[in-house]
């Protein structure tokens, strides 16, 4: 398949695990390269030196995504290596079980963990994204639409990422930047 991903430098948040690293091993097979942003580096250098994303081709750059300064780095990071950026997939989250009795502090770090990311990271990479009309891809949840009962953190951050990729598809057309988001349910 040649989705013409080819020398496209993609970021994916949690890339080095379930979904994101799948997303990083189909970059990279479109050779694309593929950098991973997240907590598991250990993981995450293992995947890119089995899939031969290492060198030029790919990156992991460790990052705390609940710290804004941690997010532009990262950023600077990428741009620095690559001197390009052309996509992000907005893919880590961790259904953390925060319920409407866990109180107001873990429902704000829930959203921190889930949703403040996708802002910091965009915000960061805009200009890049703008000069390579590049893409962004959210990853949301079927709870964002069906709800789950006890998790009133992670559904209300994954619908929060439906307005935004509707606000940023909106906002960045005029740019040649494309939003969208991905709605996966059950995933093993």
């Amino acid at each position: 398949m040649d989705l013409k991903l080819k020398d496209k430098v993609v970021i994916v948040t949690g890339g080095a695990k379930g979904i994101g690293a799948a997303a990083v091993e189909l970059f990279a097979r479109e050779d694309a390269i593929p950098v991973i942003v997240g907590r598991s580096p250990e993981t995450g250098n293992s995947l890119l030196e089995r899939i031969g994303a290492t060198g030029t081709r790919g990156l992991m750059i460790e990052t705390e995504l609940t710290e804004v300064e941690a997010c532009r780095s990262a950023i600077v990071k990428a741009l620095e290596t690559f001197g390009r950026l052309d996509g992000i997939v907005h893919n880590a989250g961790v259904n953390d079980g925060v319920s409407l009795r866990a109180g107001p502090d873990e429902f704000i770090a829930s959203l921190q963990r889930n949703l403040f990311h996708l802002y910091n990271l965009t915000h960061f990479a805009l200009d890049a994204l703008i000069e390579s009309a590049g893409f962004i891809i959210n990853v949301s949840s079927k709870l964002a639409v069906t709800g789950q009962g006890s998790t009133s953190g992670y559904a209300a951050a994954k619908g929060a990422i439906h307005g935004l990729t509707r606000e940023w598809a909106v906002g960045l057309a005029d740019h040649g930047i494309r939003v969208n988001t991905v709605v996966p349910a059950e995933v093993w």
